[in-house]
């Protein structure tokens, strides 16, 4: 059978001879795709999506010519012709999606495969070339001239084949010889944090999401029968041709299914959404990730020691994430601590039955320890009901009966922690159950321990004893976030109540603020009365403290440590939350001992830069310096007795470690990409260094967002690019909502991704570059950054008609009418204005219309006004940078990427349909700015990287892009359409151009939302 799309990809010659999987995969899908809309529309919509696919050019873009032709073409569809072919698209991008991931995971077992081969090569072939610190096992390792060919040579072995993977990382240390000393140092510190979001929609139904995973499952079953058919075992046509109508009966199933959501999802619905990864793939993956990492160091430093099992922990936004979210409240933070803690207790109870089932020792031929015994005593008068109806069975099998008790114990915890999620009051507290996962982890160690000494092992036990140490009885630490302004504005509410100061606090300066905080902090006099007589929105501030000192009563403090200030701007700011955390007794001013880390949040380009102010004002001040080094006493390094009491108990934090947190999103908004990135890079390097100053340790916590207009991208190379004093084998990140799928879906990606993030972070700690240190070449990327933000600033702030242009030109309107988030698209001021629109609907707007704007505007005009000065010598300058410096070359890699998915025809295309006619003539002004320079970008990008179409250095995701390109195009038509139709609807005092329509306004916003779900799926995110 033929297929539209495929022989389009076919003729664009996407895929080299190594792909022919993908190729082979890709049309049998294809196929599927057509036989259903056949089988559900008919060959008549068949028919017209060719005809609206052939409307673009063979690279995937809209073109001039065709665009009256698309448009007759669609205006005349009526409603359900037109839904139906939005509803076709966006399957079609769904299951290109489930092809490309199911081909990057097996891509991953190949090139691991090809490691290995490659690195006992290696080992017999290679002279290792010794670096000038071989004698120094301190020393700072810097990539000079001396060892650059071995990291080069590296690098070039093939087309991203060994990249990221702790099976070359190690090798290459050697190589260069990096200090075994230094290596250890490193990795017994390694803390890498990956926090899952919600926020950034995930714009797809959980309902399709397991439509999804089935598909997947199919193909892989596919993928078995069609590998044996190859093979000398051979295997049964029938077997093929049984799942291939499987797969057309789940695509059916799938094609009847709503798109979606029905009702705005809830947070708890968002929390059931994140736990999902671990549910299916994290929870029994993550061991393996320890294991890779073990096995790939004693290769290579067989005498060093592996980092702790939990190395790699995740935290948690979705729940706990209070920043304009009035849906987040503390009984939803409670709920979701049980939730998750439902969660990794189910999972523990599935394995010790199984552990059940599997340790069928027997006294009789295998000898079994005192202390083993001696427990198994105390279990039985504990657990005396367990004891009289197994004791018979497993009379001789005593880690059965053991793993029993261990069993019952689980239960009973699990169904304490069912109680407290519904607020119900536990029933027989006295029963034996796990107060923590340290007391179940000492019960499973004993079991190891007594299998180990008498010979045996249980790789099933040692999995279950990994999962423990890296996710307790919690799965994730939650992070609480909350805006600066509620703590001031709470403050201030609750001192006139109080009439404790002569003016209002909202009326005292800076340094009056500072003051008065520092004193009220030095003293255990409560502030806030037990019964709240405030607001409502005070009232939450107090209750959410309130709540995180009841949840770390319950579940440890583990389970909430971290409390982020977003819009962090001055020092009182930290303060009046360590003054609040006070109040909830979460903080002893007394002993300056605290069971919360105040993490500040600077977001915006003026807070990036005052960053450095405000953490050295910080650290000058004694209570706060006192904090981090574990109370007064320690700071002084004195150990008394009543301080050694209260600290080792109630200061489990890290001690002398700041974490400080840095805003992608809403620096990007409001300066532009390239500013944006170099303000972040900036401050990395400067908070490093007045960390050091203080002695403090410093954790950099990065707000990536999914698309690269908001810190999104490839992580390997962004941390690679980041300072490397600012790493030191520490690191946090968010993973955004919308980029779970995409990165955890499937075990060996997910695996992938955590292994190439600890791998960078290991490498950026070790080899640093030195580059970002060359003095004038910070003042190149200074003027270039400044140069950037200024045009950037120009268009965004100071174009009189850039507001409206957005508001028409875009679906941002619509977009807030998506039921996919439970917070609000706005913060809460009420304005339509560019300030309260949050950075997520912000771009995902851009990248429906194409414009991807955000990503790359204001690049061209810095590069080209620089170049304009010298043009040969600093055109050959930036070919260095882009090849020598890390941060450069993240910086044009990333524009580069976003800039392949720009279709600025079809942008124009929205220009030209969706402005109002009055409007037309100042609109088109605006819309030949960005184009100018979005060409003069594009071409300068090309001459920096030589290349001579966007991504040539990359044809994987080259092809990928090329591929989605041209479907996009149509749907963009068809949304266009829909959008133009609903807007007029809604005027009915429109005439000239109008589209009259017969359909409720309901009908159409609907078809266009079903659009924007189309294209999100097209570009792999939203914003």
């Amino acid at each position: 059978m033929s297929s539209l799309l495929y022989s389009l990809s076919q003729a664009a010659n996407f895929y080299p001879a190594s792909e022919l999987f993908l190729r082979h995969r890709l049309q049998v899908v294809e196929e599927l795709w057509e036989s259903v809309l056949r089988q559900e529309c008919g060959q008549n919509m068949v028919d017209l999506l060719r005809q609206l696919r052939d409307l673009c050019s063979p690279e995937g873009q809209a073109t001039n010519d065709q665009a009256d032709s698309a448009v007759k073409l669609i205006e005349q569809l009526n409603i359900n012709e037109a839904i139906r072919a939005a509803r076709a698209f966006a399957l079609y991008f769904q299951l290109i999606n489930i092809i490309e991931q199911e081909f990057e995971q097996r891509q991953q077992l190949a090139r691991y495969s090809e490691v290995e081969t490659e690195l006992v090569h290696q080992e017999t072939h290679t002279n290792t070339t010794y670096s000038s610190n071989q004698k120094e096992d301190d020393a700072i390792v810097h990539r000079g001239i001396e060892t650059e060919w071995l990291a080069t040579s590296w690098v070039a072995k093939g087309p991203g084949k060994q990249k990221g993977t702790f099976a070359t990382l190690f090798p290459l240390l050697f190589r260069l010889n990096v200090p075994p000393q230094q290596i250890q140092r490193l990795i017994s510190q390694l803390d890498v944090r990956l926090v899952f979001t919600a926020h950034p929609t995930e714009i797809v139904r959980h309902t399709i999401r397991d439509k999804q995973r089935q598909v997947v499952n199919l193909l892989q079953k596919l993928d078995a029968v069609e590998n044996r058919s190859d093979s000398t075992v051979g295997g049964y046509p029938w077997e093929s041709a049984e799942l291939r109508e499987k797969l057309l009966e789940e695509i059916r199933l799938w094609w009847r299914t709503d798109e979606l959501h029905q009702f705005k999802p809830t947070v708890l619905d968002e929390v059931d959404y994140a736990l999902h990864y671990f549910q299916e793939v994290l929870f029994d993956g993550i061991p393996q990730l320890y294991k890779r990492l073990k096995y790939a160091l004693g290769q290579t430093f067989a005498w060093l020691e592996p980092p702790s099992k939990n190395f790699c922990s995740f935290g948690s936004w979705v729940g706990s994430d209070r920043d304009g979210n009035p849906s987040v409240t503390p009984e939803t933070t409670w709920k979701t601590a049980c939730y998750q803690r439902k969660m990794v207790l189910e999972r523990y109870i599935q394995s010790v039955k199984q552990l059940i089932e599997l340790l069928s020792v027997s006294m009789h031929w295998s000898d079994v320890l005192p202390d083993l015994l001696e427990s198994l005593e105390l279990d039985q008068s504990h657990l005396s009901e367990v004891y009289d109806a197994l004791a018979l069975r497993y009379r001789q099998e005593p880690y059965r009966l053991k793993l029993s008790y261990v069993l019952r114990r689980l239960e009973n915890t699990r169904d304490r922690n069912l109680a407290l999620y519904n607020r119900e009051t536990p029933k027989n507290e006295d029963l034996p159950m796990y107060r923590s996962g340290a007391e179940f982890l000492a019960e499973l160690r004993l079991i190891h321990r007594n299998l180990t000494e008498t010979g045996l092992s249980c790789r099933e036990l040692e999995n279950l004893i990994c999962q423990v140490e890296i996710f307790d009885f919690n799965l994730t630490q939650l992070d609480i976030r909350q805006e600066s302004s509620r703590h001031s504005d709470a403050l201030n509410e609750i001192l006139e109540y109080l009439q404790v100061l002569p003016q209002s606090y909202d009326d005292l300066s800076e340094e009056q603020r500072v003051a008065w905080l520092t004193g009220e902090l030095q003293t255990r006099r409560p502030l806030i009365p037990a019964e709240l007589p405030f607001s409502e929105k005070t009232n939450d501030v107090i209750e959410t403290f309130r709540i995180l000192r009841s949840l770390q009563q319950e579940f440890g403090v583990n389970i909430c440590q971290t409390y982020i200030i977003s819009m962090c701007r001055q020092v009182s700011d930290v303060l009046e939350v360590l003054l609040l955390a006070k109040e909830a007794r979460l903080f002893d001013p007394a002993l300056a001992v605290g069971t919360i880390q105040v993490v500040p949040l600077f977001e915006t380009v003026e807070d990036l830069q005052r960053s450095r102010s405000v953490m050295r004002q910080l650290f000058e001040l004694p209570l706060y310096r006192a904090l981090l080094a574990g109370g007064y006493a320690a700071d002084m390094g004195m150990r008394g007795q009543e301080g050694q009491d209260r600290i080792s108990p109630s200061c489990p934090l890290t001690l002398n470690l700041q974490e400080v947190m840095l805003g992608y999103s809403d620096s990007n908004k409001d300066s532009g990409f390239l500013s944006s990135n170099w303000e972040i890079h900036k401050a990395q390097k400067s908070l490093q260094k007045i960390a050091e100053e203080y002695g403090v340790n410093l954790r950099i916590f990065h707000g990536r967002g999914g698309s690269v207009g908001r810190g999104g991208g490839p992580a390997y190379e962004a941390i690679l690019a980041q300072p490397g004093h600012s790493i030191n084998g520490r690191i946090k990140i968010t993973e955004q909502g919308e980029v779970l799928a995409s990165k955890y879906s499937l075990l060996d990606l997910a695996l992938y991704n955590l292994e190439t993030i600890t791998t960078a972070v290991i490498q950026a700690s070790l080899l640093r570059t030195g580059f970002d240190d060359i003095e004038p070449w910070n003042e190149i990327m200074e003027e270039l950054a400044a140069r950037s933000r200024q045009h950037y600033r120009n268009l965004i702030y100071e174009q009189p008609d850039f507001i409206d242009f957005f508001h028409q030109v875009t679906p941002i309107e619509e977009i807030s009418q998506l039921q996919i988030s439970s917070r609000p698209a706005r913060r809460p001021s009420g304005k339509k204005d560019l300030s309260s629109l949050r950075a997520i609907p912000w771009v995902f707007s851009w990248t429906q219309t194409r414009f991807l704007l955000p990503s790359w505007y204001g690049i061209g005009t810095a590069l080209q006004e620089f170049l304009n000065e010298e043009p040969e010598e600093h055109l050959k300058l930036f070919s260095y940078f882009y090849l020598k410096w890390p941060f450069f070359k993240m910086v044009i890699s990333k524009a580069e990427m976003t800039l392949a998915k720009v279709d600025i025809q079809m942008a124009h295309h929205y220009v030209q349909e969706l402005s109002n006619p009055e409007d037309r003539a100042r609109f088109e002004k605006v819309f030949e700015q960005i184009a100018n320079e979005f060409y003069l970008t594009r071409d300068l990008v090309l001459k920096i990287t030589g290349h001579n179409r966007l991504l040539d250095g990359d044809p994987i995701l080259q092809r990928s892009v090329q591929l989605r390109n041209g479907t996009i195009v149509p749907l963009g038509f068809i949304q266009v359409s829909l959008l133009k139709r609903l807007r007029q609807s809604r005027n009915p005092n429109a005439t000239s151009g109008v589209i009259h329509s017969r359909y409720s306004k309901g009908e159409l916003l609907r078809g266009a939302l079903l659009t924007i779900n189309g294209i999100a799926a097209g570009m792999r995110n939203t914003g």
